[in-house]
């Protein structure tokens, strides 16, 4: 019965759809084996994103070798690095992604171009929105954070540089998002890999000032992050210009409609509270951990930064998902994009779990890099003792939060993520103010919501909350 209902499925879309609309790509997309095309179209992203992780970890290192103010200096400014990165590239670059794909999916490859334009005047909406919020009230977010004197002074200057360029970072986000809805990972990928080959260097030069150039110190890093930004933002734009691509960005005798932004809006909406409430979450716990003092928040800093790491390494798979269960949900195949959630799903986890495994149990190997000083040591290695074995419920989650993108169901992943910062503030307060564990407390309470945060996301969707009435996900 199961088989006849998929069938059914598949013969409403076929039906449903011009076939001189339906590229062959497009319905290869639709029909293929999902495990074959998960590692398909996730390798060269998460190949891509292994790469450009390493960015990050090379911004800690050089600016580690600076000293312990310019270390606790980028941990108090990391929320905002973290927002102006995942706010395009995950909740607005997936809703993108999610539209795109469902427009295809659905053999519209006109409305498809159309959304590019609204994709970019939102990036660009967002990028202002951000200059504008941090030039008001930056300086005394910081301050309320903890940071003073120079530990203040480095956080605000590269917080402003980084929103004063930041269009540029909305942009790297968003396009490649326009590429991952028409099927295209490996062309995002290969300009997020030729990102880190320049950025690294650059950052490194700017830094410390080799070569001739000005030694910006921390800065450095911020103007490195903005210019890489701009310049390869530019060049995936003009491909969508002048290339041989799926869908174009193309003059349009109308360009823009309510209804097209309503439809990435939908999504976008309430995505953006995902990544607005785990820098919440980051915020909270930094404001807690700096209380402890500037090598507790230093060695934080660290830590939070490798928990960074796995982000991208999951946004890889995750992108893939968004664009697959897009289309599927186009083409009105629940059963496929329930079943394609939870394959990438368990890849996901089984990846950042392993990862983290390995981080913990080798943690004394890998920290010196960063700093020699004993204590900051100690917190990092705390850090990630604690919180590193349950990297593959973040990866459970987080995975599952892009495949919801591609859905169009944002209710439980916005619901997980507002459960993590509350179990783990909530958590951080009452172990350290009540019970007394000191900065492991905090570490604690990170831990266990992140364990909440994986599992609301996994069982909101054996519940069926991608479904829709009328749909059926039987098995294929």
């Amino acid at each position: 019965m199961s088989r006849i209902v998929s069938c059914a499925a598949r013969l409403r879309l076929f039906a449903r759809i011009d076939d001189a609309a339906m590229d062959s790509k497009t319905q290869h997309l639709l029909t293929a084996p999902p495990l074959g095309l998960l590692i398909g179209l996730a390798t060269p992203n998460s190949i891509a994103f292994f790469i450009q992780s390493f960015v990050s970890m090379a911004e800690v290192w050089v600016i580690g070798t600076l000293g312990t103010a310019p270390l606790a200096a980028i941990a108090l400014a990391f929320p905002l690095l973290m927002l102006m990165q995942t706010l395009p590239g995950g909740a607005l670059g997936g809703a993108v992604a999610s539209s795109i794909a469902r427009a295809l999916g659905a053999g519209k490859p006109e409305r498809a171009e159309r959304l590019i334009w609204h994709a970019l005047a939102l990036a660009a909406a967002g990028a202002g929105l951000i200059l504008l919020t941090f030039t008001l009230g930056g300086y005394a977010f910081l301050r309320f954070l903890g940071g003073s004197e120079l530990i203040l002074d480095y956080a605000y200057r590269y917080g402003f540089i980084l929103s004063l360029g930041g269009l540029g970072l909305w942009l790297v986000g968003v396009v490649t998002a326009i590429y991952r809805g028409m099927g295209d990972m490996r062309f995002p990928a290969s300009m997020m890999i030729v990102n880190a080959m320049i950025q690294v260097p650059l950052s490194i030069c700017l830094v410390t000032g080799a070569f001739g150039l000005p030694a910006l110190g921390v800065a450095g890093a911020a103007v490195s992050a903005v210019v890489v930004a701009a310049l390869v933002s530019t060049l995936m734009l003009l491909r969508l210009i002048y290339g041989n691509t799926l869908i174009s960005l193309r003059r349009q005798p109308s360009i823009f409609s309510r209804e097209l932004f309503a439809d990435i809006l939908r999504v976008f909406a309430p995505a953006s509270l995902s990544p607005l409430l785990t820098v919440a979450t980051i915020v909270s716990l930094t404001a807690i951990v700096g209380s402890f003092g500037e090598k507790a928040l230093a060695g934080y800093g660290i830590g939070s930064r490798i928990e960074f790491l796995m982000i991208p390494l999951i946004f890889g798979l995750g992108a893939a998902m968004t664009s697959l269960v897009g289309m599927a949900i186009g083409a009105g195949d629940q059963a496929r994009a329930e079943r394609i959630g939870w394959i990438g799903s368990c890849c996901a986890s089984v990846l950042a779990g392993s990862i983290g495994l390995l981080l913990a149990f080798k943690a004394n190997a890998w920290i010196p890099v960063f700093t020699q000083d004993p204590e900051i040591h100690a917190a990092a290695l705390a850090y990630m003792r604690i919180v590193a074995p349950c990297f593959a419920f973040m990866g459970l989650g987080f995975s599952l939060y892009f495949a919801s993108q591609g859905a169009g169901a944002m209710l439980w992943p916005v619901t997980a993520t507002a459960t993590r910062i509350l179990v783990a503030v909530g958590g951080a307060l009452v172990f350290t103010r009540v019970i007394g564990m000191g900065l492991e407390g905090v570490f604690y309470a990170a831990a266990i919501a992140m364990v909440f945060y994986g599992a609301v996301i996994a069982a909101a969707l054996k519940l069926g909350a991608w479904r829709r009435p009328g749909s059926s996900a039987a098995p294929e």
